[in-house]
């Protein structure tokens, strides 16, 4: 398969990485190392396949137009838009030419995302609880800086959406809505800590944050007959995840402990998915859907929120 990658910034370059001897071509209108400065000059008898690697804004003329023409895309997190109806044209045009259009989240390729997965799904710990997950980098002066990442709802599209997929991967589309716990712009013109919650079940808690000086995640999840407990991403390593086994009627619960020391193995692995959903053509645009729905309803009340 021959691969282009539109937007050669930071995540484009880790993409032509990962695509390797399949990459051909990278368009940026601005970065000197690009092939091409506009999509339109690449023939489209050179690819198969595009990366999409730019920013929000232009993302929906960039998928129609690669769609129009029948070429696969994976597209980089989060795929919003101003109406769902936006994301349900591009779903049905992938339908009708039969390539893929997959928006990439390549945090389901971490090795304790998939065990977790396959922890819940086997039903081991019973009734899961609750979930309290925290992400946090230390960009706020990097995003402040920059040209168009400080504004709108802030961290909370980039971070939250994150979140989302997660919870969709492990337990599939939440009952209840989620609510605005607690938003902050400490440093930021836009909302540098943002935190929302749902009833679940289970019930789930999510924090975000630009000001973790030391960049950290951690998921604890609790359930009828135990807990598991994920600490940092393998980028950011070591890697650790934990499972632990209730003592009733109370008491020191057994645990097994997993730790890994190891490159981010997600971006090579995202792509091989990507590479063997091009060959039955499909999309994941319901995630993009439902993520930007409540992406939305939540920018909405924090931001009416601050302003009274």
């Amino acid at each position: 398969m021959r691969v282009i990658v539109v937007g050669l910034g930071v995540q484009g370059y880790k993409r032509i990485k990962a695509a390797g001897k399949d990459f051909v071509a990278s368009v940026d209108p601005i970065n000197p190392e690009a092939d091409y400065k506009d999509l339109a000059d690449v023939p489209l008898a050179d690819y198969d396949a595009a990366l999409v690697c730019t920013p929000d804004e232009p993302k929906q003329e960039i998928l129609t137009y690669l769609l129009e023409n029948s070429r696969h895309v994976l597209v980089e997190k989060p795929l919003f838009a101003k109406n769902n109806s936006e994301l349900e044209k591009l779903a049905e045009l992938s339908e009708n030419k039969g390539v893929t259009c997959y928006t990439a989240y390549n945090h389901r390729f971490e090795p304790h995302f998939i065990r977790m997965r396959e922890l819940v799904r086997s039903g081991r710990l019973g009734q899961p609880y609750f979930l309290n997950m925290f992400y946090g980098n230390g960009t706020a002066r990097l995003v402040r800086d920059s040209a168009w990442r400080d504004q709108g709802a802030g961290v909370l599209p980039d971070l939250g959406s994150h979140f989302l997929d997660t919870i969709l991967f492990w337990f599939g589309k939440p009952e209840n809505p989620f609510e605005v716990v607690s938003r902050h712009a400490f440093e930021n013109r836009a909302f540098d800590q943002f935190c929302f919650a749902s009833e679940g079940p289970p019930y789930m808690r999510m924090e975000m944050t630009l000001l973790s000086w030391r960049n950290h995640f951690y998921a604890d999840l609790h359930c009828e007959k135990g807990s598991a407990h994920i600490s940092s991403l393998c980028k950011w390593g070591p890697s650790t995840f934990i499972v632990r086994t209730r003592k009733l009627p109370s008491g020191r619960p057994d645990e097994e402990q997993k730790v890994l020391v190891q490159p981010d193995p997600t971006w090579d692995m995202e792509y091989q998915y990507f590479r063997e959903l091009c060959k039955e053509g499909s999309h994941n645009i319901e995630n993009d859907i439902y993520i930007n729905t409540v992406l939305a309803g939540l920018a909405g009340k924090s931001v009416h929120q601050a302003a009274g």
